[in-house]
């Protein structure tokens, strides 16, 4: 009992550091993007009204439709929208192929979303920690960008050395962090203890009521409060359910609350305060070390999106929706830990755009809420395909329950569409290029297939023939990759031609990804036996699964394939795909498709082949 309740307070500590770097940071320009619209006069109704439904945003989607509804739908484990949206397409795959067609779609296209809020997100929390640097003196008020993109190039340089050896040290922070910032509300409730009154809802129903314009307005500032929502889910498979939901109520939660209730004290008694005033919390002599203390935890919340900007690009490629790309493990133990160079750069590029095209907190505050808004949508409507289809709950209560959430939701977005000029377009440009990218690279997929299997010989028909007059054989193991089982493959062929010879032992392997998070080592083989030593060979993956192609083989010794090794080649179709007009796509998708197979990473190097041991053979193939 002793080691559970060790492992529970690790994983729950693990959750403070990780899992709520993002919204623990909300604080930082939540209140001052609210009040420094120039929307909501300044009284004490105001205040009251404007705190409750800060705080009532934060109880209704992140407490019940998170923490509460959404932790329910675990993938063997695993949460984020890519798991959700293997469990949503599962529960309707038999009843609705065209409903999970659609549904696809709108789970990538929440996918894609993601990293429009990947680089928007670092952008604003490092850029509001060190704005705190202009409470302490105007004169430093020139370094902020500067700062800001030091800081930044520092952490994606770090990537590449993973995040095991600090990563230790984020939990601990965090918990500092929370206890901070607790403290300061604390200090200023204890002045103003009347600002408590503020977390009944009835303050928030009274400032709607009077002023429902302005409400709809200013829910596009009020959802910087939720920054980092969907992390609570994405991040179940690494820490578990229980620890999530520990961590937020037993310390995330409250160090809100009663930040955001100090602030609002804070903002009674010194109006001029609406500038800055989480910063404006602090005395004098500690602003300077709580700049410092805000950028650290910053940096964690920053650290969290950009691994999880790894994972899920891992999880697109292996579900078919991008190309090949280089994956570095960074830690012996940790599979989940991983560097995708690309992936990295290609976000700090975008990060620092951001940074220098808005360069203030405020304006991209203008630019955050769309993309998040919308996801949180999406999350809603697959939650209601699996709560109705996958846990066969009652119809009614399907509807009130995800319905009452995509209300909600449905109100955020549209506060937020009011922001589209002002910043808005830059996230969902973001998402709507990428989401180009994975729907060209898929239906590209898809056609180079098709054209593959139109000119494709049936793999024991050719056998059958082949062995009529067989070539010479010589000793060793080939294995041939084929995208379709049953084909044979086009490296086959130019072997046979170019060298004129056949292994020993020759297996015809087909790598196929699944829509579920992880697939047991009892279930990753299947083989078939062709005759003449000729196996066909399934090796089944899920998405979060780590690809080692030698490895998953190593596990067919003994069902009469002796492999060695040593003796092991792997054989590699490449094709150079040419595009042809008024075929398959648009020609600048195809063109596009072109460029992205000719740059994808090599298929060895993601299956972990040996370099030594690898021969491609391919050619032109129109799509």
């Amino acid at each position: 009992m002793q080691t559970t309740k060790s492992s529970l307070a690790f994983r729950t500590l693990g959750a403070i550091g990780v899992v709520y770097g993002d919204i623990g940071t909300s604080v930082l320009y939540t209140l001052k993007e609210v009040f420094g619209s120039g929307h909501v006069p300044f009284t004490h109704a105001n205040v009251y009204g404007v705190l409750s439904i800060v705080f009532w945003t934060l109880t209704i989607i992140v407490s019940l439709k998170y923490v509460v509804l959404v932790l329910r739908a675990d993938n063997n484990g695993e949460g984020g929208l890519v798991a959700m949206l293997a469990l949503a397409s599962q529960s309707v795959k038999d009843k609705a192929p065209a409903l999970r067609k659609w549904m696809l779609a709108i789970g990538i296209f929440g996918t894609c979303l993601f990293y429009g809020d990947g680089v928007i997100t670092p952008a604003i929390t490092v850029l509001s920690a060190v704005e705190g640097l202009d409470v302490v003196s105007p004169t430093f008020r020139r370094a902020v960008i500067p700062l800001t993109l030091l800081i930044l190039l520092g952490l994606f340089l770090l990537q590449k050395r993973g995040t095991a050896g600090i990563g230790r040290f984020f939990g601990p922070i965090m918990v500092l962090w929370f206890l901070s910032i607790g403290a300061l509300g604390v200090y200023h409730i204890a002045g103003h203890p009347e600002i408590l009154f503020a977390l009944s809802p009835h303050h928030a129903l009274r400032f709607i009521a009077h002023q429902p314009g302005t409400t709809f307005i200013i829910l596009g500032a009020v959802v910087l409060c939720v920054t980092g929502g969907e992390a609570l889910y994405a991040d179940m498979g690494h820490f578990g359910r229980q620890p999530i939901r520990l961590a937020w109520f037993s310390i995330v939660m409250p160090a809100l609350t009663l930040n955001y209730f100090g602030q609002g004290a804070l903002l009674l008694a010194e109006p001029a305060a609406v500038a800055n005033p989480f910063f404006h919390l602090a005395p004098d002599w500690i602003t300077l070390p709580l700049v410092g203390l805000a950028t650290v935890a910053a940096v964690i919340a920053s650290q969290a999106l950009i691994s999880g900007a790894f994972s899920v690009t891992k999880q697109a490629i292996q579900l078919g929706y991008l190309p090949r790309l280089q994956i570095q493990h960074t830690s012996t133990w940790d599979t989940g830990q991983i560097y995708m160079p690309f992936v990295n750069w290609a976000l700090f590029v975008m990060i620092v755009l951001a940074v220098v095209l808005f360069r203030s907190s405020s304006n991209l505050a203008a630019a955050y809420g769309i993309a998040v808004t919308l996801d949180m949508t999406i999350t809603t409507v697959l939650t209601f395909f699996v709560v109705r289809y996958g846990w066969g709950y009652p119809l009614a209560l399907c509807v009130a329950a995800t319905g009452f959430f995509f209300t909600v939701d449905i109100l955020f977005f549209s506060s937020n569409l009011l922001k589209l000029v002002e910043g808005g377009w830059f996230p969902l440009l973001l998402g709507g290029l990428v989401y180009t990218l994975m729907m060209t690279w898929k239906r590209g997929r898809e056609l180079l297939n098709k054209a593959l299997q139109d000119t494709a010989l049936g793999l024991a028909e050719f056998l059958e023939s082949l062995f009529v007059a067989p070539p010479a054989r010589v000793d060793g193991t080939a294995v041939f990759l084929t995208s379709e089982p049953g084909i044979v493959p086009n490296a086959l062929l130019h072997n046979l031609k170019h060298n004129k010879v056949l292994h020993e032992q020759n297996l015809f392997v087909t790598v196929c990804n699944h829509e579920t998070p992880w697939i047991g080592m009892d279930k990753r083989l299947e083989v078939e036996s062709l005759g003449h030593d000729c196996w066909q060979v399934m090796v089944h993956y899920g998405f979060k699964n780590d690809v080692n192609l030698p490895r998953a083989l190593s596990n067919i010794t003994g069902r009469g394939i002796k492999l060695d090794p040593m003796g092991t080649s792997y054989f590699l179709s490449r094709e150079i795909v040419m595009p042809t007009l008024g075929r398959g796509m648009a020609a600048w998708r195809e063109k596009l498709f072109a460029q992205m197979h000719h740059n994808a990473g090599a298929a060895a190097e993601f299956l972990n082949l040996p370099s030594n041991a690898v021969v491609e053979l391919g050619g032109k193939i129109e799509i």
